[in-house]
């Protein structure tokens, strides 16, 4: 592109409010990351690893650098006004443009994982409820204590039931011992009837109770008919929630990464904008170099050669710097035999 005088200085102009812009942006990114890393970590007991945190940790780390990088983009616009103080920044660019492709790729990364991240978050949840619902009832046990209260809060706040379903209630006991009078007939022949000595029911905590259906909450006995009155466990529409809630935490935090996907999709295309706009005025700016007129027209571009031979140019001396240890095994063998030759 031809840049004129004017053109330029509009040009360095824009780009300095265009970064301040993105600077913004780029802060709104870091919070989206303490936000999600924050609800991540609010129920991280009912979930088994940390490999979903790779999201926030991701965009805290790429809005840290994006702000440094804006910071330092509107620093060169300001320069590129005076074009006596332009040159300083002559080494440092190729390596600036480097980190922040880097960077803003990074960002793009985050958008991906953030749609890609779903299996992950269901096996982290089946594993972590499964644990949390097994654990229940150990509100004396050092480190559980505070399960019960998690699994309740949790059940009613996000309104659904065990892990797949209500029927996982089945399957543990779920209350404490302290609570369970050993004299009683009905709990020994209970205990006895299970192989491990478990005091199983068919029945559910209160927290799966729908405050909605209009009649008394039945949270035992659910698959009995004729303990109460008027109910058909197969065809009558339980007043208990029967949404699990691995489906229910899989659909809020999809939900919510999908929208924070979204919106740092948009703040990608504005730092892309900036990177664009710098290289252009980076570019325009070192043919006014050593010019006595620096009004003169000059030109911007954004690659001066081919795709492949920038990306060589970028590549190479990286790869200059892992292989600088490395021996050659032609040339150590060679070594080898000249020893061999001097001894004898």
């Amino acid at each position: 592109m031809k840049f004129p005088f004017e053109k330029r200085v509009r040009l360095a102009q824009g780009l300095w409010l265009l970064s301040w812009l993105a600077t913004i942006c780029a802060s709104f990114t870091f919070t989206l990351g303490c936000f999600l890393k924050t609800e991540l970590r609010r129920r991280s007991e009912v979930m088994d690893n940390t490999e979903i945190h790779a999201v926030p940790n991701t965009l805290m780390g790429v809005g840290l650098a994006c702000m440094a990088i804006n910071f330092f983009t509107g620093k060169i616009c300001l320069d590129a006004l005076e074009p006596a103080r332009f040159p300083r920044w002559k080494t440092f660019m190729s390596p600036f443009f480097g980190v922040s492709i880097f960077i803003t790729s990074l960002m793009l990364v985050s958008v991906i994982m953030s749609y890609a991240m779903k299996g992950n978050l269901e096996s982290s949840l089946k594993i972590g409820l499964k644990n949390g619902i097994r654990f229940y009832k150990d509100t004396d046990t050092p480190g559980r204590c505070f399960q019960k209260q998690t699994i309740d809060r949790l059940q009613m706040e996000f309104q659904c039931c065990g892990n797949t379903d209500f029927k996982d209630w089945f399957e543990v006991q779920w209350i404490s011992n302290r609570y369970l009078d050993f004299s009683s007939k009905e709990v020994k022949d209970r205990i006895k009837s299970n192989v491990d000595g478990r005091y199983l029911v068919d029945g559910v905590p209160f927290s799966c109770c729908n405050p909605a259906s209009p009649r008394p909450c039945i949270q035992h006995r659910l698959t009995n008919n004729s303990a109460h009155y008027n109910y058909e466990y197969q065809t009558e529409e339980l007043n208990i929630y029967v949404r699990g809630c691995r489906a229910a935490l899989v659909s809020y935090y999809m939900g919510l990464m999908n929208s924070i996907g979204a919106g740092v999709l948009s703040i990608f295309m504005v730092q892309a904008s900036v990177l664009v706009s710098l290289r252009y005025l980076q570019t325009s700016m070192e043919a006014v170099a050593g010019q006595e007129n620096t009004e003169i027209e000059t030109e911007g571009y954004l690659l001066e050669k081919s795709l492949k031979e920038t990306i060589k140019e970028y590549v190479d001396p990286v790869l200059k710097v892992l292989l600088i240890n490395q021996v050659d095994p032609a040339t150590e063998g060679e070594k080898k035999a000249e020893e061999g030759a001097s001894a004898s």
